[in-house]
């Protein structure tokens, strides 16, 4: 697993990144110090989780939304201080899969940071409670699972419906293959299906084709 630390304080951010480098399943391949830092080494690392720090300059929710809109493959868990509720559902809101108190063990950092690779969504415990009673009034359920994805996703999607490939696709849309490789990644575990075959299947079935 790549992961990319970012931080304002580097002793912080030193140690916690030999934390994970000490497992050799765990890569840091990036390190940076502000909301701008972030959405530079995201698109140009692509990494697979991003730890980020709610209180960067720039904001870490600003960096959430625009590491989100920009690689939504990179899953990102907030490592904060804050105990407020409201910043947790902010961050969830922006993108995040996961929110972590710091102070938490070096090997549950490990284990959480595996589970939110594997899929997981990760809230610390003691704050669970209370965002879960929040976001209960207002469940959201989507129509169907194309619902969640973001517009640029199904642009994606529809050009894979129409037979195209990935460096088709990325020629027609003027990004990268290996982006349009990461994206399609990401719509398939939105859908839920096993390859591109069959999210094309999805996508007929919703359009009519």
């Amino acid at each position: 697993m790549r992961v990319v630390i970012v931080d304002d304080h580097p002793l912080f951010r030193e140690g916690v990144a030999a934390t994970l480098a000490s497992e050799s399943d765990l890569e840091v391949v990036g390190e940076g110090g502000s909301a701008e830092d972030a959405l530079r080494l995201a698109t140009s690392l692509l990494p697979d989780l991003m730890l980020l720090d709610l209180n960067l300059p720039g904001g870490g929710l600003a960096a959430a939304r625009a590491v989100t809109a920009a690689c939504p493959v990179i899953k990102i868990v907030m490592l904060t201080f804050s105990e407020e509720e409201a910043d947790v559902l902010a961050s969830l809101g922006a993108g995040a899969r996961g929110y972590i108190l710091k102070g938490v063990s070096g090997h549950e950092l490990r284990r959480i940071v595996r589970g939110v690779h594997a899929g997981e969504v990760y809230i610390t415990p003691t704050l669970a409670a209370g965002v879960l009673k929040q976001m209960s009034g207002s469940p959201r359920v989507p129509i169907s699972p194309l619902d969640e994805l973001t517009p640029r996703e199904r642009q994606i999607l529809e050009g894979v419906a129409d037979g195209h490939s990935n460096k088709e696709i990325g020629r027609d849309l003027d990004i990268a293959e290996k982006t349009v490789k990461h994206y399609m990644t990401n719509v398939l575990q939105k859908l839920q299906v096993r390859n591109r075959v069959e999210a094309a299947l999805m996508a007929h079935r919703e359009s009519g084709r």
